[in-house]
């Protein structure tokens, strides 16, 4: 199956710095992904420039679940993460960051995470690989691209 992105790259928007670092890297050694920090059309649907990362996500949450907006960035998300081979959580991640890395593993990708989680938890067996920082995630794409 041939793949519109090597990596699907999930997050939470309120740990926006660290994301962005980690897309840093796979700019770095030219590896293909999809993040929704970087989808402009998405980011542009709901608040603006002005307000701070964290009033945008305040505003995001109080829409209805069943909003055009909400359901389109569903729609987005999902379709690019079909659309990837692998599948990365940047941790600390919130509960759609986990939904999405369900769906990942539900799909047979193979599945990543790099950061700090809170506790063990069995589940987290789905991933092949924990990254603890980004020095590890740099050896790891290095390594993958064959750098």
């Amino acid at each position: 199956m041939n793949f519109k992105y090597e990596f699907f790259i999930a997050g939470r928007t309120r740990n926006k710095d660290y994301i962005l670092s980690v897309c840093d890297l796979f700019d770095k050694y030219n590896i293909s992904y999809y993040c929704f920090l970087k989808n402009d059309e998405t980011m542009n649907l709901y608040g603006n420039e002005s307000q701070s990362t964290e009033e945008k996500q305040k505003e995001f949450e109080s829409l209805s679940l069943k909003s055009d907006i909400v359901k389109k960035i569903f729609n987005d998300d999902l379709d690019n993460e079909k659309n990837s081979k692998n599948f990365l959580l940047v941790l600390p991640a919130g509960s759609s960051g986990h939904i999405e890395a369900g769906i990942a593993y539900g799909l047979n990708k193979k599945c990543y995470a790099v950061g700090e989680y809170d506790a063990t938890d069995s589940l987290y067996n789905i991933f092949e690989n924990i990254f603890n920082d980004l020095s590890e995630l740099d050896s790891f794409l290095k390594e993958y691209n064959g750098s």
